[in-house]
């Protein structure tokens, strides 16, 4: 007896199945052959190099003194709103100059403008910095933090307040911040020099941040003083800032373990200067 079955030599693909099944053996194999290819493994993507790291044992610092030259404009007054907490003693003054003894200015940010290696690669620190609304006055003044460094934004006083960053670079934002003892938390995503701060409901508040994708930057105290630290050697330019008196800049190279110094000196035409 001949079996009615015949041996097919072709490919699984042309036998004579129904149709549907039949596309699904073509679709088949057609992945099969891209999946299979040339038989060699994708080539594996290339990761970014880890950049380099500040040498303790080589780093230097700068420090130096910021003053104000001429007759210092005189602290106006702010007329408090009833809304906001009593402060015992004298009335609160717009703190825009603050100017100390021997020409001291306050509240001037210095850092590092250029000059640094772009091989240098710094961590982000975690633990955010603290902007404090309180008897409806932002402290401090002026403040630097990290690109992707949370700033905790805290209301302490039992009356609302409205936070209004107004950056030209990173993301305006707008929020009110109702409750006492109340936090807010924003992180910035770009560098910016400088980031304004100011309350809706209290015109005379305001505050400002900079920015910084490294940590060359500090603040003059209430002598003018500043310093910053850990620099690796090299040729750099430092600017500072001031709200009302503009921008200067000074050159300074610093050598291995080396502290230098730097000055900076404002005047009430500075700002006009630094156009």
């Amino acid at each position: 007896m001949t079996s009615s079955i015949r041996s097919n030599p072709l490919p699984f693909a042309l036998c004579p199945l129904p149709f549907p099944w039949r596309a699904l053996a073509i679709i088949g194999l057609l992945v099969a052959a891209t999946a299979c290819g040339d038989g060699s493994a994708e080539p594996p993507k290339p990761t970014a190099a880890a950049g380099k790291k500040v040498d303790a044992a080589t780093a230097g610092s700068i420090a130096g003194m910021v003053k104000f030259e001429g007759t210092a404009p005189a602290n106006a007054p702010i007329r408090i709103s009833k809304d906001c907490p009593q402060v015992a003693g004298a009335a609160p003054v717009n703190e825009a100059v603050l100017v100390g003894k021997d020409g001291a200015l306050r509240n001037v940010f210095v850092y590092v403008k250029s000059g640094l290696d772009a091989a240098y690669t710094f961590d982000t620190p975690t633990a955010p910095v603290e902007l404090v609304q309180s008897g409806c006055i932002y402290a401090p003044r002026v403040m630097g933090v990290r690109v992707g460094q949370p700033i905790d934004v805290v209301n302490s006083d039992p009356t609302l307040h409205n936070v209004h960053a107004l950056p030209m670079v990173n993301q305006e934002f707008n929020k009110s911040q109702p409750v006492q003892n109340s936090h807010m938390t924003h992180v910035f995503t770009a560098p910016e020099v400088m980031v304004r701060f100011m309350c809706n409901v209290h015109s005379w508040m305001s505050s400002y941040v900079g920015v910084m994708e490294h940590p060359y930057f500090a603040v003059s105290d209430e002598a003018g003083h500043f310093e910053i630290k850990n620099l690796p050697p090299g040729t750099y330019t430092l600017e500072a800032w001031h709200e009302k008196f503009g921008r200067k800049t000074a050159q300074v190279t610093v050598g291995d373990k080396q502290a230098q110094t730097a000055a900076f000196t404002f005047t009430a035409d500075s700002k006009s200067e630094s156009k």
